[in-house]
């Protein structure tokens, strides 16, 4: 957890909402200088902490509606810290709560110290990193849609289709060994929309990858090189990635990719794990993702994960492979050098 500890003059917490924001303002002294409720204008907003410009700082929690308040910030050169919502839940939880409370606690944590920073993601690249999340969504719901139709057959004791019906050439048929009028139509009605999906699909990779060029293009070749990783999983880390310079450490960014579990103990005494959901829920899936992939198109990897399940067990191998990855692509990536097999394979 990395807190915001810089001193200024004014700090000004803000509790965010779709369309109010309710601002709060305190001078170095602690002495409250505004607490007010706004629309969320930007126009409003600068109008109302105008008087307090001088060494301000803005603090807002991570939410959805952040990105005009960084953008808006960063284009009248105010500093602004973003919080990390599930960390300021554990320090500023209480038992009054409303959005008065709120933007004044979070002006406190900022004057205190005590400000869990999230990354501000740059305004260049976030709208390609959203497209491509946007992207895996549609994915997953074509994945829903086809396995539907794999259930469906197991449901009345059918034979599964032969070939796989991801591709469309295989695709003729499905649905015609059914009975029933009403169990055809579910049928064709998850076919006819995963037609509607792939279309979208593929014009989403193209943008996405039209603007990797622009972007990063040396690091995304870079992730290309680690077998079994194609197009779409070295963008997803890419993106999610953004710098890698911004973790200090392997260890860092393996928390931040939810490879390792965090221990909690007390007293001297382990008492299990927790904050399971604070990370990157993409880069989670990416690394799991390039673990089977890899193990697919690479045969040494088999030897390497056998050796694994022999001294962690089966259900904990795939997930230390997955770990392996993720840091060899820190290394990868902070020293500009493409995957190393053989080091892969010796470490």
């Amino acid at each position: 957890m990395r807190l915001y500890t810089r001193n200024h003059k004014h700090y000004c917490g803000i509790d965010l909402h779709a369309r109010s924001m309710y601002v709060c303002v305190l001078s170095q002294a602690g002495d409250v200088l505004l607490h007010r409720n706004l629309q969320c204008e930007p126009a409003l907003f600068l109008a109302a902490i105008g008087p307090y410009r001088e060494d301000l700082v803005v603090g807002v929690e991570c939410i959805f509606t952040w990105y005009w308040v960084a953008d808006l910030c960063a284009k009248e050169s105010i500093a602004f810290v973003l919080g990390h919502a599930l960390y300021m839940r554990a320090i500023h939880g209480a038992k009054a709560k409303n959005d008065r409370v709120d933007s004044r606690k979070i002006a406190a944590l900022l004057k205190g110290g005590l400000m869990p920073q999230a990354y501000v993601y740059p305004a260049e690249m976030r709208a390609t990193r959203d497209l491509m999340r946007r992207r895996l969504h549609f994915v997953r719901q074509r994945g829903q849609l086809l396995a539907h139709i794999q259930m469906t057959h197991h449901q009345y004791n059918l034979p599964s289709p032969g070939k796989r019906i991801s591709y469309r050439s295989n695709r003729d048929g499905i649905g015609d060994g059914f009975d029933d009028a009403s169990t055809r139509e579910s049928i064709t009605a998850d076919l006819a929309m995963v037609d509607q999906y792939e279309p979208v699909i593929g014009e989403m990779e193209l943008e996405v990858l039209r603007q990797a060029r622009g972007h990063d293009h040396n690091s995304f070749q870079l992730l290309r090189s680690i077998p079994g990783t194609g197009r779409v999983l070295a963008l997803t880390i890419l993106y999610e990635i953004h710098d890698i310079a911004r973790f200090e450490r392997v260890q860092n960014f393996a928390s931040y990719s939810r490879l390792v579990k965090c221990q909690h103990s007390s007293g001297g005494k382990v008492v299990g794990s927790g904050s399971g959901k604070i990370g990157n829920a993409y880069l989670k899936w990416a690394f799991s993702e390039a673990a089977v992939l890899f193990l697919a198109k690479c045969p040494q990897g088999k030897p390497l994960l056998a050796r694994i399940e022999c001294k962690h067990g089966k259900a904990k191998a795939l997930s230390i492979l997955a770990h392996r990855i993720g840091r060899a692509v820190y290394f990868m990536l902070a020293r500009q050098r493409a995957f190393d097999l053989e080091r892969f394979l010796r470490s």
